[in-house]
């Protein structure tokens, strides 16, 4: 996808017709992914911030709720 060449620091996953990024981002960062976003013109549908202990959806772990 060309698009995501736009966010080297983020892993992505197609979960139906949506692209899930994931990836750890200091506050630079994210605003930098947030103004590329807007730059593209694709809807954000949500930002979740995860604890660093947690699974993580990169590493393929499932969180449980």
């Amino acid at each position: 996808m060309g698009m995501l060449s736009a966010f080297p620091a983020m892993a992505w996953k197609r979960q139906g017709p949506e692209t899930v990024l994931t990836g750890m981002l200091d506050r630079p960062g994210l605003h930098g992914a947030l103004a590329e976003i807007e730059a593209l013109g694709l809807d954000l549908l949500e930002v979740r911030r995860l604890d660093p202990e947690a699974s993580s959806p990169e590493r393929g772990d499932t969180c449980s709720p």
